[in-house]
């Protein structure tokens, strides 16, 4: 397994034809824990995008809720409907309402949930820096839209209707929004983390020395084990040799 054995000031990589600086050593591991923070980040980057995914379909059927509540208030508010009629449709329109909250209610990334009002703020750690990019949640449960007492057996405003499905397109705007600079962050990590290792003059080495050093302490063990068991056969084959000359 190759290694580095420190020398004086200096240190010897067996990967590597030629003596490196204990300092030189100490910069190109910074180079490699600057690339590996870059990527974690682009890891968080992901299940962000992954979060807000979610949040827009979520959202998108509770528009296409609004959508069809208002679609039953204009029905009912014609002169034909009897009020048996605006009964129906009012029991229509408060299954629609019981959708949207249990959408909002029990849409989650993980054990975050993103649509009752719970999460305003969701950190995303973007970089080895700790940066963080904020990703917003939301509340659209229908007493938040402002549609829990909504009723067409009453007189009723669509402009309430109005208000929450501009409520909840704003929301996936600025979804779409943080996931646009989320995306920008991920190609940025990627470009910073080809780069500090790109300026790294002996990055393969370092990154196989580093690599091995966090490979699973079990296999190291088995093999160490491995080894101390081949050479307790060579020597019992070297005494049963020995042994028949005697």
């Amino acid at each position: 397994m190759d290694s580095i054995s420190t020398l004086g000031s200096s240190s010897y990589y067996s990967g590597y034809s030629g003596y490196i600086n204990s300092s030189d050593i100490s910069i190109e591991e910074k180079a490699v824990a600057q690339a590996g923070g870059y990527k974690a980040g682009s890891e968080n980057v992901k299940e962000g995008q992954a979060l807000l995914n979610i949040s827009d379909g979520a959202a998108s059927q509770i528009t296409d809720y609004l959508q069809s509540i208002r679609e039953l208030a204009v029905r009912a508010g014609n002169g034909t409907m009897s009020a048996s009629d605006r009964s129906d449709i009012q029991s229509q329109i408060d299954e629609y309402k019981k959708g949207i909250n249990d959408i909002a209610g029990t849409t989650k990334y993980n054990e975050t949930y993103l649509m009752n009002g719970s999460n305003k703020n969701i950190d995303i750690v973007s970089d080895g820096s700790k940066t963080t990019i904020p990703v917003s949640g939301s509340n659209s449960l229908v007493q938040s839209l402002g549609i829990e007492d909504f009723d067409v057996r009453k007189g009723f405003d669509l402009d309430k209707i109005d208000s929450a499905i501009k409520k909840v397109s704003d929301q996936r705007a600025l979804n779409g929004a943080q996931s646009n600079a989320l995306s920008a962050q991920e190609a940025y990590n990627q470009t910073a983390a080809m780069n500090t290792i790109g300026s790294s003059s002996i990055k393969d080495e370092l990154q196989e020395i580093i690599e091995q050093n966090n490979k699973n302490k079990q296999g190291q063990l088995l093999e160490n084990v491995r080894m101390m068991m081949q050479k307790r056969d060579e020597e019992q084959m070297k005494q049963s040799t020995t042994n028949l000359f005697v």
